[in-house]
């Protein structure tokens, strides 16, 4: 049966097919809550000195920690996140015919997604995803150019929504780029430049119930090979993250976002702040859905940790790189997980040594 129309029915098999089927070792349950501080942005937002030292803290405690903290009062207004759901939940219900006419073809990052069947055989994630760039250009607004071109003009509201939620989350990347180089000790708009032109990744996600929960996880370990992820979960639990040896659970909040560091931002802070492993696993009973905003440098910037945070730490931990160069790496050579990073440095060290 071709992968995706398997996708479209994996809610009603009684059985989990083998190649969605991971070892036991992937499978060990969670039993514990993470401590992921929830951070209040209100008075960051609005210049206030004492609000922001008290949330640079916070961050700086939760990054040097395990990478997971999540944000309140951060200027997304509710009603275009529950928008931004609403028609997510309208495209993963279309036919599977039409979904996947938007199948991502090999090499590309963009479209609709049955389990990642295009690029894998085995430890199949029982999801469904699509994924589009974000670049702001207020000539050709990208992301409504592209539901149109690609999905149909019945989508164009879709669209214009995901449009104005990208742009409210890059706006927002921005300013946690600020906040995070603040919590470092150097200057707080050391990382703008870097991301300001850079295209960032959106990814909607659909977990549908699974009869098998035991046997098979949502999204498999992983590190986020970009920079910053700003994700928004629906009201079912699914999202854990390993930390203290052990895996931990991250409710969902609906007033909050969820923030964790990626391998890319790891390399900027000289490895001080960790991108932590973490899951997605399924519901037998509901589908889950979540909403995930990658922010990634423009891509041929060199990331490259400040001079001071190195100066302090007496040495640099990680060769210069592009975000094209890692990009690369994630989607031709390498299935990400917890060793992404050290890997692709290996790589990336032997590539200029036989060129």
């Amino acid at each position: 049966m071709d992968a995706g129309v398997l996708q479209c029915a994996l809610e009603d098999l009684p059985h989990v097919p083998t190649n969605f089927i991971w070892p036991k070792e992937y499978l060990v349950d969670s039993q514990h809550q993470l401590e992921a501080p929830v951070v209040d942005l209100a008075g960051f937002l609005i210049g206030d000195d004492k609000a922001t030292h008290s949330a640079a803290k916070l961050i700086s405690q939760a990054c040097l920690n395990h990478g997971f903290f999540q944000v309140i009062n951060h200027g997304v207004d509710p009603r275009l996140i529950r928008q931004a759901h609403h028609q997510i939940d309208t495209f993963f219900k279309l036919p599977i015919q039409r979904k996947f006419t938007l199948h991502k073809t090999p090499g590309s990052m963009w479209g609709y997604s049955g389990a990642h069947a295009h690029r894998f055989s085995s430890n199949l994630p029982w999801k469904e995803t699509l994924s589009f760039p974000y670049h702001h250009n207020s000539l050709d607004p990208l992301v409504t150019h592209y539901f149109k071109s690609t999905i149909g003009q019945d989508f164009q509201q879709a669209g214009e929504t995901f449009e104005k939620y990208c742009g409210a989350m890059k706006q927002l990347g921005m300013k946690l780029t600020e906040l995070l180089a603040i919590s470092l000790g150097v200057d707080r708009l050391h990382y703008r430049e870097l991301f300001e032109e850079g295209c960032s990744i959106m990814r909607c996600n659909n977990y549908p119930s699974c009869k098998q929960p035991n046997l098979t996880l949502g999204t498999g370990p992983h590190c986020d090979p970009t920079s910053i992820t700003i994700l928004h979960q629906d009201h079912v639990e699914g999202l854990h993250v390993f930390a203290d040896n052990k895996w931990q659970t991250l409710p969902p909040r609906l007033d909050a976002l969820v923030i964790n560091i990626g391998d890319t931002f790891t390399a900027l802070s000289n490895g001080r702040y960790k991108s932590c492993l973490h899951r997605a696993v399924v519901n037998k009973y509901k589908e889950r859905k979540s909403l995930a905003f990658f922010l990634c440098p423009k891509e041929d910037k060199l990331v490259r940790a400040p001079d001071d945070i190195v100066g302090m730490d007496g040495t640099r931990k990680y060769p210069d790189f592009t975000w094209s160069d890692l990009l690369l790496f994630t989607q031709k050579h390498y299935r990400a997980d917890q060793a992404t990073l050290p890997n692709f440095v290996e790589w990336l060290q032997s590539s200029k040594a036989t060129n």
